[in-house]
């Protein structure tokens, strides 16, 4: 089998590395199309995934016209690429995969969350001959939608699935015993992000001083604007392929972007995640807030003082890892469910019967 695959993100690299690995593995064909954004190819080279670029992300310093042509290239090149590699399955998100899978007459699987990505789920939705999201997602996309109790990022951080690397203290340079916070700020550049602001310049320098007194900071900035030279914190400069095994160390991570929230919570780190201006209700926080394994903020002082509470807890890293192992252990593999669904060329009847039982028709259970 030929499966093509589409990760436009540094998340949709990990969401697909496994499954590739696997269907590799197993004697299929696997071409991954990216484009240049943060760090994906980056995560393509470390992972050994077989790849092609087709074009960036980049929105600045384009006329209308100038981005129009950007786009159209990008979709000349996913066209020909498509066709040279003539698929059998494609998966994706958006209307790329979308694209692609219709101009190669190929069945389309598309993964989603339940990001307010309307745009993207509008476009491709009628293209789509399979859509998995997960069970909490709240939108029903239609008959070809079905959904598993877990979260994209159970394709990596599920625990039959997630191996930590035990040296990442050592590439930190920080003790055994030396307790360290991650602090991630987005940059707030992507289509769903429009007119979203996170923790503000004053907000980001105060929460890094206050932390700094109780634990050492590594700062990951999505957007390379802050100048840590004159703060007490460090930049977190690690192989961006090692940020989950830096997570699953780290006493908390506190940000204002979504997925890195996630996935501390599923690692069973204290995820705290400053809501900013976005006040959209994702099903997914909801969930986890639920399990006792993210809180969310909506001012910065709650966010700042929760998160000085919680480092001065000695308790609270063995709550969390409890809540986790009570709560993520029953969750879907969902490496293991990317493999059967490329394997069945993206046709759920052709799907044995226990993985079947794994997926719910959505129109059905909502």
């Amino acid at each position: 089998m030929r499966i093509l695959v589409f990760a436009n993100t540094p998340a949709h690299v990990h969401l697909y590395r496994h499954a590739v690995d696997r269907l590799e593995r197993a004697g299929h064909d696997v071409l991954v199309l990216t484009r240049e954004y943060a760090c994906t190819t980056d995560l393509l080279e470390y992972f050994e995934l077989p790849y092609r670029v087709y074009g960036d992300h980049r929105t600045e310093g384009y006329s209308k016209l100038g981005f129009a042509r950007e786009v159209g290239g990008q979709f000349l090149t996913i066209g020909i690429d498509a066709l040279r590699f003539d698929p059998d399955v494609v998966f994706g998100r958006g209307p790329y995969a979308a694209y692609a899978g219709t101009l190669s007459r190929t069945p389309i699987v598309l993964v989603l969350d339940d990001e307010p990505g309307d745009f993207n789920h509008t476009v491709s939705r009628p293209f789509a001959d399979c859509i998995l999201s997960p069970q909490v997602t709240r939108r029903d996309l239609g008959d070809a939608h079905y959904t598993f109790d877990g979260f994209k990022e159970c394709a990596y951080l599920h625990p039959d699935i997630f191996e930590p690397t035990t040296d990442v203290r050592t590439y930190l340079d920080v003790d055994a015993d030396e307790p360290y916070v991650l602090v991630r700020f987005n940059a707030l550049d992507a289509l769903h992000d429009a007119d979203l602001e996170g923790f503000r310049p004053d907000q980001r320098r105060d929460l890094i001083e206050r932390l700094s007194e109780v634990a050492t900071v590594f700062v990951s900035d999505e957007g390379d604007e802050l100048d840590l030279r004159a703060l007490p914190a460090r930049p977190y400069d690690l192989h961006p392929a090692l940020i989950h095994d830096a997570m699953a160390e780290a006493e908390l991570l506190v940000a204002d972007t979504g997925t890195m929230a996630t996935e501390a919570a599923l690692l069973g780190t204290p995820a705290f995640r400053y809501r900013g201006t976005d006040d959209h209700e994702y099903g997914e926080f909801r969930e986890l807030e639920r399990a006792g394994l993210v809180e969310q903020f909506d001012t910065y002082e709650t966010v700042r003082d929760r998160s000085l509470e919680v480092l001065a807890d000695d308790d609270i890293a063995e709550q969390w890892e409890q809540r986790r192992r009570e709560y993520v252990g029953d969750l879907v593999n969902l490496t293991d469910l990317l493999v059967d669904v490329a394997e069945s060329r993206g046709t759920v009847e052709r799907l044995d019967r226990s993985t079947k039982q794994v997926l719910r028709p959505r129109s059905r259970t909502i």
